[in-house]
């Protein structure tokens, strides 16, 4: 089971790697090889520079991250930003993705309720908990 579940995590990361570029880009710049040294840090997979370059060259060329070069060190770094275009996509994405995850928790009986997972029955008995309440408050209120 734990080989199927790394299996989905790599298949998962190949299909989101220009998002999850663009998501370390979003906290600060970085060169090619702290991008892949992330990669394999926070994710434990390694993607190489025949991956990662061809990558960075296409999200330059449609305006989502943008380089400069770094000729303060020893040796001349290309630096890569997210750009505003960039940005825009990030959270477009991340928007699509929690509603895809919504509908798909739904479609399971379970909805994600801050961070934790909430029947639809539970959902239902607290609506019901908020409801009564909210009745006792208004006659209180009103003698």
């Amino acid at each position: 089971m734990e080989s199927k579940t790394r299996e989905v995590q790599i298949k998962l990361m190949r299909g989101l790697l220009d998002l999850v570029v663009l998501q370390f880009l979003k906290a600060h710049p970085m060169h090619g090889y702290q991008i892949i040294a992330s990669l394999r840090k926070q994710f434990g997979v390694y993607f190489g520079p025949s991956t990662i370059y061809p990558l960075l060259s296409v999200m330059e060329e449609n305006g989502y991250i943008k380089s400069q070069w770094d000729l303060e060190n020893d040796r001349p770094r290309k630096v890569y930003s997210i750009t505003d275009q960039g940005a825009d996509l990030l959270n477009c994405t991340e928007e699509s993705l929690t509603h895809i995850y919504r509908k798909l928790a739904i479609g399971t009986g379970k909805i994600p309720f801050n961070g934790n997972n909430l029947t639809i029955n539970g959902l239902n008995s607290l609506t019901n908990s908020k409801k009564t309440l909210n009745g006792n408050l208004d006659k209180h209120i009103r003698h």
